[in-house]
Order: C-alpha cells, then sequence, then structure tokens
C-alpha cells in the first residue's frame, strides 16, 4: 500500500508515526546494554516493538537489522565556531551570527568525509554474535537525503539578518546560500563517489514522509556496486521560508536547491513550513512525488494546488496530545478536517514533532487507533 500510494494509484491514506517523545515512555523502551553502540541497537528493538504493540498505524518491520556504516565528515569551517557554549533552554541554543558580508561566506567549506571501516567491521561482529541465528545483519551506507541548507544556514547567518538582508542586501544573502548549497552537494558527491550511499526505496522514511517503498528506483541502469543519487529519493525544505513570500522562497531557496534535486531520481519537498501558496514554484523540481502540507496550511488551497500530481503529505498538528487532557473528539475532527479536504487525492498522514504526550503514552495509543479506522473510512 506504501508502495502504491508513492506512485499515486492509492487504495486509502496511509498512517505513519514518527519523531516520539520517548523519554515519556518509561524504562522499557530503553536499552540496558553496557556497550552504547548495542544499547542504541537495543533501544530501537525496544521502541519497535512498543510502537508495533500499541501504536502501529501503518509501520513496516523489517526482516533483518541493518548495521551502519561508520561516517563522519569534517563540517562546514569556520562556521562551526558560531554556537555558543550556552544553552538558553533545554533543547535551543545561542548563536552568534557569522555572516555579514559576501567575503564572510567564503569561510563555508565542503566537508571532507571519512568512512571508518575498521568501526563498521567491529559494529557488525558485534551485531552478529547477538543475534546470529535470529535475524541476519546486513550493513548499510547513508539512506538520508536529507538536503536544507536554510536549516544549517541560518544558525550562522540569524533569522532576523536574513530576513532584512534579502531586501536590503540581496546579493549577501545569493552568496552564502550559493556557498552552502555548493558545500552540501560537494557532500554528497563524496558520498556517491566513495560508495557509502544505500538505496532508500524500501523501509527508509523519505524527507519528513513516509518510507520510500517504490519499483521506480533504482535506475535501469543500476549498478549494485555503487549508488547514485539518480537511484534514490531526494528532499530538499525551507523552513525558516514560512513567512517568505513565494517569488522570494524561488529566488533565495529553490533556485538552489534545484542544484541538488536535479542529481535525484524521486523527489520530495517541504517539512514544517506552509507550502499551499507555493506549489506552482515547486512545479519546476524535476521527478517531484511528495509535497509536504504542514499543521498551518490552508487545507483546502493546497489539496487544490496538488490534485492528483503529487502525494500530499499531511502534517496533523501535534498539539492534540499535549492538551492539559486528552480529547479523542478533538482528534477526530482534526483528522476530518485533513481527510474531508484532500478526499480523493493520494495522502498520508504523518504524525511527526511529537514534543509530549504529558507523560500519558495511552494519547498516542488512542491516536494512532482513530487515525487507523478513519483512514479505512475514507479508503476509495
Amino acid at each position: 500500500m506504501w508502495r502504491r500510494v508513492n506512485r499515486l494509484e492509492s487504495v486509502r491514506p496511509m498512517v505513519r508515526i514518527d519523531e516520539v517523545c520517548w523519554e515519556q515512555f518509561g524504562d522499557e523502551v530503553w536499552g540496558k546494554a553496557t556497550d552504547p553502540f548495542l544499547r542504541s541497537v537495543e533501544t530501537g528493538l525496544r521502541q519497535t516493538l512498543y510502537q508495533w504493540r500499541h501504536m502501529p498505524a501503518d509501520m513496516v518491520v523489517d526482516d533483518c537489522l541493518w548495521c551502519p556504516v561508520a561516517v563522519s565528515d569534517s563540517g562546514y569551517g569556520l562556521l562551526e565556531q558560531s554556537v555558543t557554549p550556552r544553552d538558553v533552554a533545554k533543547g535551543a541554543r545561542d548563536f552568534q551570527p557569522l555572516i555579514r558580508s559576501e567575503a564572510d561566506a567564503e569561510k563555508i567549506l565542503p566537508p571532507t568525509v571519512r568512512a571508518d571501516w575498521e568501526e563498521t567491521g567491529r559494529r557488525f561482529e558485534r551485531m552478529q554474535e547477538v543475534f546470529g541465528g535470529i535475524l541476519p545483519v546486513r550493513r548499510r551506507g547513508i539512506t538520508s537525503t536529507w538536503f536544507a541548507p536554510w536549516d544549517r544556514l541560518t544558525t550562522f547567518y540569524g533569522i532576523e539578518e536574513l530576513y532584512q538582508d534579502m531586501i536590503d542586501r540581496p546579493r549577501v544573502v545569493h552568496a552564502a546560500i550559493s556557498r552552502m548549497t555548493d558545500a552540501m552537494l560537494r557532500l554528497y558527491e563524496q558520498y556517491e563517489r566513495m560508495g557509502l550511499l544505500a538505496l532508500n526505496n524500501g523501509n527508509v522514511r523519505v524527507g519528513s514522509g513516509g518510507p520510500g517503498f517504490t519499483d521506480e528506483l533504482p535506475q535501469a541502469d543500476f549498478d549494485r556496486r555503487r549508488v547514485r543519487m539518480i537511484d534514490m529519493w531526494g528532499n530538499s525544505t525551507a523552513q525558516i521560508f514560512s513567512e517568505v513570500s513565494p517569488a522570494m522562497h524561488e529566488e533565495f531557496a529553490l533556485r538552489y536547491e534545484l542544484r541538488i534535486l536535479e542529481r535525484f531520481g524521486l523527489n520530495c519537498y517541504g517539512c514544517c513550513e506552509p507550502l499551499h501558496k507555493k506549489i506552482g514554484i515547486l512545479r519546476r523540481i524535476p521527478r517531484l512525488r511528495k509535497i509536504s502540507m504542514s499543521p498551518f496550511v490552508n487545507i483546502a488551497e493546497g489539496a487544490a494546488g496538488i490534485g492528483q500530481d503529487f502525494v500530499y503529505s499531511a502534517k496533523p498538528n501535534p498539539a492534540v496530545l499535549a492538551g492539559q487532557a486528552w480529547s479523542e473528539a478533538v482528534a477526530r475532527k482534526n483528522l476530518r478536517d485533513i481527510l474531508d479536504g484532500t478526499r480523493g487525492l493520494h495522502v498520508e498522514i504523518i504524525l511527526k514533532d511529537i514534543h509530549t504526550v504529558r507523560d500519558e503514552p495511552r494519547r498516542l495509543h488512542e491516536w494512532s487507533r482513530v487515525a487507523m479506522e478513519m483512514a479505512e473510512e475514507y479508503a476509495a
């Protein structure tokens, strides 16, 4: 069914839960192993089991375990110094903008990639020791193609400074985003050249949406010895451009994002920024398949723009889980608004950015049940 929605032949809206606030779900979802790497593997297994038992929605579980290749990079040069040591609040930091001129943009450097095959081998051996005879263990490289230059660049540039400079000093903005885009593209070119990329056409989340199940990738001339970007899903987003006009979004974001999106076989666009007024410019993206529709969109306008041409990747507002009291009626109303507004379209419902359930995991259990009931109700 995921494969069908991804090729625009959907049966019903598909449902997935991601980015869960696991710290509010008790000890059973956390690993106990003393080895840090194996503890991370155990944590992943425990959380998979918990989600399957209590809030599966349309989740898929692989019949193997994946051993990640150990990869690191050198970062983007002097700009790594822009993070101050002071935490403003949990999960937030204070940034000192460093880009105040075209010359400052030259401080952005392409990362140098390093693959640690010895560490990868150690990881693989440890996993085989534990899981031998239970589940096969397979090595896997980089499946994520999250290309979001403004997500990173804004922490070096500053939000207020960016908004002002797009009007007052556009040449500085263009210099910075061009340099950042080129650096990120060089990063993925190194991954490709070093054989570090892995197919994401299976049970791998692509962009901010659902899994990438598709029989349209890899390409017909695919060589198993080396995965190329054109064999993969790509993704880009400019979340900081939420309130930027379509024309300026195209000028300062999309025209640069296209440099890398043109390299991929299928593409997704967007995350938390409302895109209902920007679908026209997004049609420039080659092989675009999914568009994210955040909690802040006009559903009717977004649905009219997307039509049958793309997957409407709906993002319900996770605030429904954060209130003083859980309300199934409110959850149903929120989902009904999405499902009524997108009836007849190719839809995936992705509940994400779940920062709290007020220490009541059952809220998410019940949301999963309600969402699946309603998805079946809207089957074609």
